[in-house]
């Protein structure tokens, strides 16, 4: 159990509240990216993040966000540190992020069911819902849309195209 300072819960919540750079509809809390807050001493403090994807080029944003708002709200010194393990994975976002996205059009990551292994491939037939009328009739466009952790899909039936954040 991970026991934290009222500073640290503060400054998780200013970081945590930082808009994602790609999808602006989420928080970095929302997405499940941001790991931890740590405070070093008076005015330092340490972020943990975690890209959804090694390479991802938004996280170079994240951490100048996350450093801004940190330094605004009185640190002195703002270390964003890269955490590759344990991996990002789509489960990671929230309840209240997978709402966000559904309502800002683009189809949520399935969720693993508690049933299943928490580890394991990833179905390939996947049955999406589309966020505008909620048919699961859907197509694949392009298995990459505006970034390289969506796919672009159709929906049959309204024939409304939309994002669809790929399970990882």
């Amino acid at each position: 159990m991970v026991t934290w300072t009222a500073l640290e819960e503060e400054l998780r919540h200013l970081a945590g509240s930082v808009p994602d750079p790609e999808l602006p509809v989420l928080t970095l809390e929302e997405l499940g990216v941001l790991r931890g807050v740590e405070v070093l001493a008076p005015g330092r403090v340490k972020v943990r993040l975690t890209p959804t994807y090694t390479g991802c080029p938004a996280l170079e944003t994240m951490s100048t966000d996350i450093e801004r708002v940190l330094l605004d709200h009185g640190m002195t010194e703002v270390s964003v540190v890269t955490v590759l393990a344990p991996a990002w994975s789509t489960d990671d976002i929230s309840a209240e992020g997978r709402r966000k996205l559904t309502e800002f059009g683009i189809a949520p990551p399935r969720s693993r069911d508690a049933a299943s292994p928490a580890a394991g491939p990833v179905p390939l037939a996947l049955s999406v819902r589309c966020p505008h009328c909620g048919s699961t009739d859907t197509e694949l466009l392009s298995r990459f849309s505006s970034t390289a952790c969506k796919a672009l899909r159709r929906c049959v039936t309204c024939r409304e195209p939309f994002d669809h954040f790929k399970e990882l």
